[in-house]
C-alpha cells in the first residue's frame, strides 16, 4: 500500500498539471473539476491519473475488440479494474477480463458481468438515479465523506469502492442498501485502518489549507 501514504503535495498545481501528465498516455485534459474532487479523494494524486489511463486504454481495446456489441463498464479505483454490465456468453466474460488483465498497472481485476444481452437504456437511466440517490444519502447521513466512496449501478446492483475503514464500510453498504430501488450491495473496497485513513485526510486537509494560502495572496 505505497500509494496510501503518498500524497502529492501542493494540490493547487494539480488542476493544471493534470492535463498536461494525462496527455503521457492520451487521456483528455480533466480539467480543473479535477482538481476538486482530488481534494476530497483519498487516492495519491498519481493514483488518480493512474487510474484515468487503465479507463482509457481498457475501453479503447473493447471498443476494437467488440465494438457496440457487449454492454461493458470499466471502472478503475486505486489500479482495481471493476467491470460492470452484460456479456453475451460466459466465453465473452472471460475473454474480457483477460484482454482487460493485460492493462498496463492494473493490479486486480473484479468480474462482475452479467451473462445477458445489453440492458436498455431506461434501466440505465434508472441506475444513474440510483447512483445519485445514494450518494444524496451519503451526504445526508454525515457518517463518513461522500468524496470517500465511488458509486456503480448496474441492474439495481450497487458497486461501492475507495480507500475507507472498515467501520466506513459497512456504514456506507448499510446505506445503500437501504436504499429504495437498490436491489442488492456488492463491496469493493480496499479497507485501511483507521490510522491510515486519518494520516491520508491529515495530509489532504494540509494542502487544502496550503492551497488556499496561496489564492488568497
Amino acid at each position: 500500500m505505497k500509494n496510501l501514504t503518498t500524497r502529492l503535495r501542493g494540490h493547487a498545481l494539480i488542476a493544471v498539471s493534470i492535463p498536461f501528465i494525462s496527455g503521457c498516455f492520451g487521456v483528455a485534459a480533466v480539467g480543473v473539476g479535477a482538481g476538486a474532487l482530488l481534494l476530497g479523494d483519498r487516492r495519491a494524486s498519481e493514483s488518480y491519473v493512474t487510474d484515468e489511463g487503465i479507463e482509457l486504454r481498457a475501453n479503447n481495446r473493447l471498443g476494437e475488440n467488440y465494438g457496440s456489441k457487449e454492454h461493458i463498464n470499466v471502472t478503475s479505483y486505486n489500479r482495481m479494474v471493476l467491470l460492470t454490465g452484460e456479456a453475451s456468453s460466459p466465453e465473452v466474460k472471460a475473454s474480457v477480463e483477460k484482454l482487460i488483465s493485460g492493462v498496463p498497472n492494473v493490479k486486480s481485476i473484479s468480474n462482475e458481468l452479467a451473462i445477458a444481452g445489453p440492458s436498455s437504456l431506461g434501466g440505465r437511466s434508472n441506475d444513474t438515479y440510483l447512483t445519485s440517490k445514494v450518494k444524496a444519502r451519503f451526504v445526508d447521513a454525515k457518517q463518513f465523506s461522500a468524496h470517500h466512496v465511488k458509486v456503480v449501478t448496474e441492474a439495481g446492483v450497487v458497486f461501492l469502492l475507495g480507500l475507507v475503514t472498515q467501520t466506513e464500510a459497512d456504514a456506507a453498504a448499510d446505506i445503500a442498501r437501504t436504499t429504495g430501488g437498490v436491489q442488492k450491495v456488492v463491496r469493493v473496497f480496499e479497507i485501511i485502518s483507521p490510522e491510515q485513513a486519518r494520516a491520508i485526510d491529515g495530509q489532504t486537509k494540509q494542502s487544502t489549507n496550503q492551497s488556499n494560502t496561496t489564492d488568497q495572496r
